[in-house]
């Protein structure tokens, strides 16, 4: 007898999560760009995949990845990262890969048009956060954003400055109360 999918039970695990198309998976993070986060005002976050070479991924893999003075540009309908530092494979051979080449990032083609036609207006840009692993596939994180000046940035710190002292002052009180 014929059974739809639609009326299946679905399977258990982390297979049947990505069959069934949910977006998941562990994420190992190789390097992150924290001095973006401060120059810049993140608009839009994006997910892209990397084509690497073999010795980039084994570079890669060993956590030495620098972004920097990374970008991302858009060029004949194409998003390129361009400046970001993976280091030559140490035990490669003659098949060792440059270390600031430009390398192709995998977007669908609305995201590139989106980047593209955000890109052009004043002020905005396309930065790399981070590259990570998720299910055995490097992966970076990319974000249209927005230069902020410097009282912007002074802004950011101060707000930040007084979370934290305000989480200090909540956790210091919890304290008090469990020893009374």
């Amino acid at each position: 007898m014929y059974v739809p999918k639609e009326s299946q039970p679905k399977k258990g695990g982390t297979a049947a999560k990505a069959q069934d198309g949910e977006k998941g998976g562990k994420r190992r993070i190789v390097a992150q760009n924290k001095k973006a986060r401060h120059d810049y005002a993140i608009i839009d976050t994006y997910e892209a995949g990397l084509v690497l070479t073999g010795t980039e991924v084994k570079s890669l893999r060993q956590g030495r990845t620098s972004l920097a003075d990374g970008f991302v540009q858009i060029d004949r309908g194409e998003a390129w990262l361009h400046n970001a530092h993976i280091p030559e494979y140490a035990q490669g051979t003659w098949t060792n890969h440059s270390a600031r080449r430009k390398r192709k990032l995998l977007l669908h083609r609305e995201e590139i048009d989106k980047l593209e036609s955000k890109s052009q207006e004043t002020g905005h840009t396309i930065v790399p956060l981070a590259v990570y692993f998720k299910d055995g596939r490097a992966k970076a994180e990319i974000a249209l954003a927005r230069g902020k000046k410097e009282y912007d940035k002074r802004q950011t710190l101060r707000e930040q400055q007084d979370r934290r002292e305000s989480d200090r002052a909540i956790a210091a009180a919890k304290r008090k109360q469990r020893g009374q």
